[in-house]
């Protein structure tokens, strides 16, 4: 059963084979734990998320599909869905934006590169996002951050900028715009 791709073993997760569930999760409980880790910088809550990512495997009803992508991206979309959910949760007890580091910036983890072709073309990636990141306004900056780091909806940083929702996706939709740009023309340089 190690052998197997993690498509198969969650065709056999699928069929309740707790087997192909340890397999995985011997296979990548550090990668989701270290993700969940930079994130929350709490190990309690990031071990809670581990054990959550995997109670979703077992219990999900959503398949995973290798022809859109590979299994530790869908993987770490479903650890970074659970670690917003667990902010949101908290920023509602505690209400209040967390101030932004410039080193946030090196939040997802490297530990997943399977190759060093991956590694070398994941570097190529962080430094071309560094590059047109430099495009963007603080303003911009700290909206990405608040929204796609610190799992900030819309709705709530429209109340927290006290500006109309229109405004703030706007902005939004603005700063990706930038960024694609950016982005696209780094990669006809390269």
């Amino acid at each position: 059963m190690p052998d197997q791709s993690d498509y198969e073993l969650m065709l056999l997760i699928k069929r309740k084979q707790h087997k192909a569930l340890a397999v995985l999760y011997d296979r990548y409980a550090t990668l989701i734990y270290s993700f969940a880790m930079k994130v929350l910088k709490d190990e309690q809550a990031a071990r809670d998320i581990v054990q959550s990512v995997f109670m979703r495997l077992w219990t999900t009803e959503s398949d995973f599909n290798p022809d859109k992508g590979r299994f530790s991206s869908w993987l770490l979309t479903i650890t970074r869905n659970l670690t917003i959910d667990l902010q949101r949760k908290e920023r509602r007890e505690s209400a209040g934006l967390v101030p932004l580091e410039p080193e946030q910036l090196e939040q997802i983890p490297d530990e997943f590169a399977l190759s060093p072709e991956d590694s070398v073309m994941r570097g190529s990636q962080k430094e071309q996002i560094r590059s047109a990141y430099r495009h963007l306004s603080k303003q911009q900056i700290m909206l990405l951050e608040h929204f796609y780091w610190q799992g900030f909806s819309l709705s709530e940083l429209a109340t927290i900028y006290n500006q109309p929702l229109g405004t703030v996706k706007n902005r939004l939709h603005q700063a990706l715009k930038i960024l694609r740009r950016h982005l696209l023309a780094e990669g006809e340089g390269t």
